[in-house]
């Protein structure tokens, strides 16, 4: 943390004025002359810029960039740049080093307390108490055993190491792999910018300044720049400023845009003057980088790595880049999205109820070993207290103690492998496509029961042809030559698409030879500029005679207007504006249409109603989006008031109606076959005309004829869940949603409210768990709103990534079903591995109840505990957590938020392996010596050699577990445990890796790990033993479980109202801290993976520490005389 304290010095680059003098390599401006510039706004902004520079035009000729051509490709200069002007580059955090790691993992107060006791442990052993003749009763034997006692503190300590080493080693790889997917996100993350007069997209990172930069809608603003072209910018500053207004930028007002901001609306031109560091938002990182070591010295303790765990959250999406402040990474972190997962609420839950279970048999145990050691002592045998002995009768009631936390230490079911679980289902997601930026997503789409999908991209191919044409009073089915089409509506059409389309949107050469045409930016622009291209018309040489600059005015696209247009002045000063948008939308707008041979003539309404059923209607039944070309008039005089969009944008002429297609995607029909099989009801949700997306949802499998649902418009949708005020109403949205299979013509507030509707709904059992993709900047609060938000990450822009779960990498639906499958597969893992757990739990407890009460010693020795608990514990959570997820997760409904994580028959396999392990271990425990004709390893002495009897016990024990662990991997009554069982090298690896251990520690562990070993037949009759687990397992599966009446769940959801509370929570500042402690606590399970099992050894231990004394052994063997 040390190395932190210079952290502000070390997020600077050298200063170029520390280096240069007045100006920095030959650059006629220094960096901090541009960070002061880029700390004004408005006005002041411009006046400065005047003062300085005269223009902006200047401002790039003194930072050597052409305004048209911008950067050459000159890597020296790129390079000379960066030296100069710093990297667009934010360093991360220093990330810690494994000793730190290990230092941290030390610090834990359980093992400080081992560490000592396994220190004094060894000290003992070799202290030889004065007066060598008070041993006279230990006898020789016991001498040779006394030589040996330093095993087992070495042994304690060598446990501590290895529990250091795991804990380290599990935060450093975690660490190591949100650092790398971090990594991934920012090199996946590029910019457009104008590089030798040619737009390119190059990594943000490679950015520099004087590079000019295209902003455009949904932008992430990577770096702070000077407004040099824009049409109808809006920016959202509210990252910087906290101001939810959007902000007008123009060159004229306003032109300073900022880094980390995010474009709302209309697209421009920049020359970026600050990158990385020297950024607006890098300045804030830099100065929170040096408060950090300060908070973090003031409140190390409490500020753990533990509590990093909790959030498990990716850092905002280009954060080494210049992405979200800390401001509002903190206002996040008070206002959760979902302060916690379903599955942890669950777990944590279920934990309690153990853990007070548990505190009953401990207390128990407790209370019964100390009136037993009273009465036996002071009553029967008549012994008086004896001032002298007090301390060690007190030591004996610590010994009832320790136990006693022994017991509700083994009851505990220590290292749930959430960690383990999530952390593979996430590394493995991103083969599937989906690259994930909240962990608890993955389990939560397991419990998904609705999908809101959009259409284009994410159920269609998003490669869209324009296949069919109206123009000239004529239906084209297929495109028309040149020559079917008059010229000068050609021209029109040409000019139309080549100015009224985002000048980024470009048709580029196919990759492949004989390949299709590549389509670069919106795919829409792309259909109609392949249009063009089919016509045998340049859209480029129109492009060239009219550059971006010398638009006019533009009214970009959004979801309010559903219609971009754009003026261009005209060569005898009059004004020309071209507009497109959605068919039955523009058709409004138009008073005007060209009929054969190019001659405009009146559109009347009956008209319009004409072409809608006998040309819109037909082609969007085909599932085609519908797209009107207009274009109108306008004289410079007077000069039209341009703020007045709506009377500018209206007595249009149309000039054609064209429709495009966008294929479904082969692979989605049988994704949305397999959703609705298990359960989950998919819906779109689409901008699109209603008979476009209808056709669409019918071809996907959404909607079926003869299937009761409903299919509406956005106009619709609102009137019918909104009373005679105008609010919305539960009630009303409650008769809708269940049958809603198709939303169209829908703004991303209509997403918003249907998703909200669906999850606030009661008016069924369980509360819905609703899933959402969206790819534009609007979609931003219904992807917040929904329990999974999917991004798309090729269409969506940089605004729906922040503010969803999972990206998307292919837009395509059939990842969302991978997602669903890997979700499933969190919750079955975790169900298996309590299975397994839960009844080595309940075995152990009740062997070590009935050993502390009955014998006065546990059946199991410390070390064997440990290995046990390693056992049942990390690798087993490896083996059972790592079953990859199969089709027949697919077949069953979603579990449900309030559904048991421990159904009735699972408890069934728990008890009922529980009864043959005690059965088992009771028989061997008790008759076991007669069985073998043994030695018995009952009440033996203290330091005496390993027993066979015992070897035996523990032997059978291990095997009964790892037997178990076959029968754990099916949690739904399945007979075959094998099936599937070599896909999983892991669970076979450690299986067999366990059992070859196993046979190591019997047959060659000695005095360290109390064994004896064994001969052949014992082996054999252990192996049976062990392998009729599995017979049993059958016999319990022929049971029906409807017939156990008697058998409760467990591990039950949170309450309703206590989801209520969750969700009324989700906009309040502050969490609750009980909640918080319990999700800590639930996270120290998370971290840990075998810190808990360190207890049970420090309390086995300490049991033996007390007895070290010759005084102790004398009065132990008194006290065991009944046994």
């Amino acid at each position: 943390m040390g190395d932190l304290g210079n952290s502000t010095v070390d997020f600077h680059p050298k200063k170029p004025g520390m280096d240069k003098g007045g100006h920095e390599g030959d650059f006629g401006v220094t960096v901090e002359e541009l960070c002061s510039l880029m700390e004004l706004r408005g006005a002041e902004a411009l006046q400065k810029i005047q003062e300085n520079y005269t223009d902006t035009e200047t401002l790039c000729h003194r930072l050597k960039t052409s305004p048209a051509d911008g950067l050459s490709d000159n890597p020296a200069d790129l390079e000379k740049r960066q030296q100069v002007f710093g990297m667009n580059f934010i360093p991360p955090k220093k990330a810690k080093t494994f000793l730190q790691l290990v230092w941290e993992a030390l610090q834990d107060v359980t093992l400080i307390i081992l560490e000592i006791a396994a220190i004094i442990s060894l000290g003992l052993s070799f202290y030889q108490p004065p007066g060598g003749d008070s041993e006279g009763e230990l006898g020789a034997e016991d001498e040779g055993e006394a030589e040996a006692g330093w095993i087992e503190g070495a042994a304690i300590l060598l446990s501590v190491l290895c529990v250091v080493l795991v804990t380290a080693f599990n935060d450093w790889s975690k660490e190591k792999q949100f650092r790398g997917l971090q990594s991934r996100i920012e090199q996946e993350q590029r910019f457009a910018v104008v590089r030798n007069g040619t737009v390119i997209q190059i990594p943000v990172a490679e950015m520099v300044v004087g590079d000019i930069a295209q902003v455009k809608y949904g932008d992430l603003l990577p770096a702070d720049g000077i407004l040099m072209q824009g049409n109808d910018l809006k920016i959202d500053e509210s990252s910087l400023t906290g101001e939810s207004d959007h902000v007008r930028k123009s060159i004229d007002k306003d032109p300073m845009l900022l880094s980390g901001t995010h474009v709302m609306e209309g697209s421009g031109k920049m020359v970026v003057t600050a990158v990385g560091v020297n950024s607006q938002t890098g300045i804030i990182f830099t100065l929170l980088g040096a408060g950090e070591v300060e908070e973090e010295k003031k409140d190390c303790k409490k500020a753990k790595k533990q509590d990093e765990a909790v959030a498990m959250e990716m850092q905002p999406l280009k954060s080494a880049e210049g992405g979200e402040v800390e401001e509002k990474e903190k206002k996040k972190a008070s206002v959760p999205k979902k302060e916690k997962s379903v599955l942890q609420g669950k777990l944590t839950k279920l934990a309690v109820q153990i853990g007070k279970a548990g505190l009953v048999m401990s207390a128990i145990t407790v209370i019964i070993l100390m009136l037993y050691f009273v009465i036996e002592t002071f009553v029967i045998q008549g012994r008086a207290w004896l001032t002298e002995c007090t301390p060690i009768y007190v030591q004996y009631f610590v010994k009832f103690f320790i136990i006693g936390v022994t017991v509700l230490v083994v009851a505990v079911p220590e290292g749930l492998p959430l960690a383990v679980t999530i952390s593979l289902a996430y590394s493995k997601m991103m083969k599937d496509n989906n690259l994930v930026r909240h962990l608890d997503a993955c389990e939560t789409m397991g419990n998904a029961t609705a999908i809101c999908s959009d259409k284009t991209g994410t159920l269609t191919t998003n490669r869209m042809t324009v296949v069919q044409i109206y123009v000239e009073d004529q239906h084209f089915r297929d495109i028309p030559r040149p020559d079917q089409i008059n010229p000068k509506t050609l021209e029109l059409i040409t000019s139309a698409v080549a100015v009224n389309c985002a000048y980024t949107s470009n048709i580029m050469a196919a990759d492949k030879e004989g390949g299709l045409p590549k389509q670069v930016g919106n795919k829409t622009e792309c259909a109609l500029l392949g249009l063009v291209r089919d016509l045998k018309q340049d859209y480029p040489a129109v492009r060239e005679q009219i550059p971006e600059e010398k638009l006019y005015k533009v009214y970009t696209f959004n979801s309010v207007r559903k219609s971009m247009s754009t003026v261009i002045q005209m060569p005898d000063g009059s004004f020309r504006l071209y507009s497109k948008g959605a068919s039955e939308i523009l058709l409004k707008k138009c008073s005007f249409i060209l009929g054969r041979d190019g001659e405009t003539r009146a559109f009347r309404p009956q008209d319009k109603d004409e072409m809608v059923k006998k040309v819109i209607e037909p082609m969007a039944c085909d599932g085609l989006r519908t797209i009107c070309i207009a274009y109108r008039e306008l004289p410079a005089d007077p000069m039209p008031d341009w703020d007045n969009e709506t009377d500018i944008v209206s007595n249009l002429i149309c000039i054609t109606v064209v429709g495009i297609e966008d294929p479904v995607r082969p692979e989605v029909p049988e994704a949305i076959r397999k959703c609705q099989r298990a359960g989950i009801t998919v819906r779109m949700v689409t901008g699109d005309n209603i008979n476009t997306a209808r056709a669409i949802a019918a071809k996907c499998g959404i909607i079926h004829p003869g299937d009761d649902f409903l299919c509406m418009e956005g106009k619709d949708f609102n009137r019918r869940i909104r009373n005679e005020k105008g609010e919305i109403e539960q009630e009303r949205i409650d008769k809708i949603w269940p049958k809603l299979r198709v939303l169209a013509r829908s703004s991303p507030t209509d997403k918003h409210t249907l998703v909200k509707g669906i999850i606030d709904s009661t008016i069924v059992e369980q509360r819905q768990v609703v899933a959402v993709t969206g790819d534009g900047t609007n979609d931003g609060p219904a992807l917040k709103k929904a329990d999974v938000g999917f991004a798309m990450g090729i269409a969506g822009t940089d605004v729906a990534k922040e503010a969803s779960d999972i990206i998307l990498t292919d837009d395509n639906f059939s990842s969302i079903v991978k997602a669903v499958m890997w979700g499933r597969n969190v919750y079955d893992s975790i169900s298996k591995f309590l299975q397994f757990q839960l009844t080595v739990n309940v075995v152990a407890v009740i062997v070590a109840f009935t050993g502390a009460c009955i014998t006065q010693d546990s059946p199991l020795k410390a070390v064997q505990m440990l290995w046990v608990n390693l056992i049942m514990d990390t690798f087993a959570s490896l083996a059972l957590a790592t079953e990859p997820p199969t089709e027949a997760l697919l077949l069953r409904k979603p579990y449900g938020r309030n559904n048991p994580l421990i159904s009735r028959t699972m408890m069934k396999n728990i008890l009922g392996h529980a009864v043959y392990q005690l059965i088992i271990i009771f028989t061997l425990l008790f008759v076991g010596e007669k069985i073998f004709d043994i030695d018995s390893g009952r009440n033996a002495p203290l330091h005496s050699p390993p027993s066979e009897h015992y070897t035996i016990i523990f032997n059978t024990f291990v095997l009964m577990q790892l037997f178990n662990e076959i029968n754990a991997r099916k949690i739904h009554g399945e007979r075959n445990v094998f099936d599937g069982i070599f896909s999983n090298p892991i669970f076979c690896s450690i299986v067999l890796g366990t059992f070859a251990i196993q046979i190591v520690i019997v047959q060659f562990g000695g005095k360290p790990f109390s064994c004896s070993p064994l001969n052949v037949e014992q082996w054999l009759w252990c192996l049976f033993v062990g392998m009729g687990e599995l017979i049993w397992g059958q016999v319990i599966a022929s049971v029906p479980t409807h017939q156990l009446k008697f058998l409760k769940e467990a591990g039950h959801g949170p309450a309703p109202d206590e989801i209520m509370d969750e969700d009324l929570a989700e906009d309040e500042e502050e969490i609750d801290h009980a909640e918080r402690e319990l999700r800590r606590g639930q996270i120290l399970w998370f971290r840990g993976l075998n810190r808990i099992q360190t207890q049970v050894t420090f309390s086995l231990y300490l049991f033996a520490l007390l007895l070290t004394s010759p005084c102790n052994m004398s009065l132990l063997g008194y006290y065991y005389w009944p046994f």
